[in-house]
């Protein structure tokens, strides 16, 4: 069955190319993941906040490893896409990432978790910042959206300070480890991105 309309980016748009460096206003870099890293993934994932809110844990060194190796394969794919946010000794201090990836609507959804040493310094909306532009600026997405649980607070606060103004409540839309709950959803236009500037 034919499509009425022509996607709005074509296939290859993210795996034609590398999997770009990128730089935040305060001096972080994100960067693809690399298996070296798992042990700070491990940690990560062991915190309670970044348990209930991502709905997973690794056990493992070795799971850690396979969660970094495989977001090349979702590059590929163009499904998915993560970054590492390191600071100036290339050390790992959070998680960017497109989620749910459509070309066909030039959208995604975003995700990110800072690691409990590094929170405060507005690393996440840094990263957003970043993540957005290139989002916009570079692969010409015309959507990007932020889902999170209403009583995810910090979450709320990083989308209001991005430009990602609240746009619904869906009513128990994900499912965490203590039940159904609500999620807010956040999004921003090309459009919106041209206006802040």
């Amino acid at each position: 069955m034919p499509l009425l309309v022509e996607p709005a980016l074509p296939e290859g748009t993210l795996r034609d190319g590398a999997q770009p460096q990128l730089a935040t206003s305060d001096g972080l870099v994100l960067r693809p993941w690399r298996a070296s890293d798992a042990p700070v993934v491990q940690t990560a994932f062991s915190c309670p906040d970044i348990q209930r809110w991502h709905v997973r844990r690794l056990d493992s060194l070795d799971e850690a490893v396979e969660w970094t190796r495989q977001w090349a394969g979702h590059w590929d794919a163009e499904s998915s896409a993560s970054w590492a946010v390191v600071d100036s000794d290339d050390q790992p201090l959070g998680q960017i990432g497109l989620r749910n990836i459509s070309l066909a609507e030039a959208s995604a959804d975003l995700s990110y978790w800072v690691i409990p040493a590094a929170r405060g310094r507005s690393i996440a909306a840094q990263s957003v910042n970043a993540l957005s532009a290139w989002s916009f600026g570079q692969l010409g997405f015309h959507r990007l959206a932020i889902h999170h649980s209403t009583a995810n607070t910090a979450s709320c606060r990083v989308a209001e300070r991005t430009g990602y103004p609240l746009e619904g409540t869906m009513r128990q839309a994900i499912k965490h480890a203590d039940g159904w709950h609500d999620w807010h959803l956040h999004g921003r236009l090309a459009a919106d991105h041209w206006l802040r500037g």
